[in-house]
């Protein structure tokens, strides 16, 4: 269990650390980073009562492109819904949410949390804790990272702009969404014979999601409020 439980939250507490200590100017207290974490784990079953209440198609009856739509309406858009509203009641009426880096901080860290949980149950089931602990953990808990980057750039822009509230709204929900479904799409592929193009194109795509997560946490880390 403690290797299990290592393997599924190194990478959780590695990103943790970093998006910390870009938050060196003004740092979250621990007790709201704890509770973000515990509402990004309670959001995994937040997500689930969306999912249950869908139509399942069998692995072995879907098509590639039951595949596809399935990356967004069974994963994308159900998870980032619950990580969005978890994130929107932690913060909504904090004392400490002032600044605009704030709501990086507070995203991260309820995907985060989202993360670490699905880390868990993912490494539960399988017969290769070992193998699928690595490749989560360099693939698919940076993935999470990313989409909430993007969810509190756009929460931030809404929260602390003063034009185009509600289109940076929108964006705070549907960014992610679209982050989150085109990276499980790609995963979803099967066809032998596009796989390295397919891998190629993935690998391409997280690495401009990496990029550009990476500039808006430093383009908010100088923004600040008086």
């Amino acid at each position: 269990m403690i290797i299990l439980l290592s393997l599924a939250l190194v990478p959780v507490f590695a990103l943790l650390i970093y998006i910390y200590r870009k938050d060196s100017k003004n740092p979250e207290p621990i007790s709201m980073l704890v509770k973000a974490l515990i509402f990004g784990a309670l959001s995994c079953f937040v997500s689930l009562v969306f999912t249950s209440m869908q139509d399942e198609i069998p692995a072995e009856e879907m098509d590639q492109l039951d595949a596809i739509i399935d990356a967004f309406t069974g994963a994308a858009l159900p998870e980032e819904f619950a990580k969005l509203l978890m994130l929107w009641l932690l913060v909504r009426k904090s004392k400490y949410f002032d600044q605009p880096m704030d709501a990086i901080v507070y995203a991260a860290c309820v995907s985060l949390g989202f993360a670490g949980l699905e880390n868990i149950f993912y490494l539960i089931d399988s017969p290769d804790i070992f193998s699928t602990g690595i490749l989560r953990g360099l693939t698919s808990v940076p993935a999470h990272f990313c989409f909430a980057v993007s969810m509190g750039y756009f929460y931030a822009l809404a929260h602390f702009g003063q034009k185009l509230k509600l289109w940076y709204k929108l964006l705070t929900y549907f960014v992610p969404v679209i982050l989150h479904g085109i990276y499980d799409a790609l995963l979803s592929v099967t066809d032998d014979d596009y796989f390295f193009i397919i891998l190629i194109i993935w690998i391409l795509f997280c690495w401009r999601m990496y990029s550009m997560a990476l500039k808006r946490i430093n383009k908010l880390k100088e923004v600040t409020v008086d």
